[in-house]
């Protein structure tokens, strides 16, 4: 047993007569740890894709949330006739009159 330990440390398995096979197997076990690492890093980079896109959602909902009570605000009668008075102009006293238009033959 104590010689099979020492062998192995020495790595006399990898230079005996039947080295071929373990060489073969050593070089599968490094490509699929080699695959394995890409994936790895592979699926972080998604990650940190995703929450920076999370981010950016928020950022632009909060964004649009922000132009949006705006407009609204824009829209209201006060600020109308408010920003209409700064130009001059105000709102009429009269109601508005309705024009027909009659087709005669």
């Amino acid at each position: 047993m104590k010689k099979n330990f020492y062998n192995l440390i020495k790595g006399k398995f990898l230079v005996s007569d039947d080295a071929l096979k373990n060489w073969r197997f050593i070089v599968f076990l490094s490509f699929l740890a080699l695959i394995m690492i890409a994936s790895s890093h592979s699926a972080d980079k998604k990650v940190h894709k995703i929450a920076q896109l999370n981010n950016d959602v928020k950022e632009l909902k909060s964004e649009y949330v922000d132009v949006r009570m705006k407009v609204m605000q824009s829209k209201l009668e006060t600020k109308i006739i408010a920003a209409m008075a700064r130009r001059g102009l105000q709102p009429s006293v009269e109601p508005p009159q309705k024009i027909k238009i009659t087709n005669k033959k």
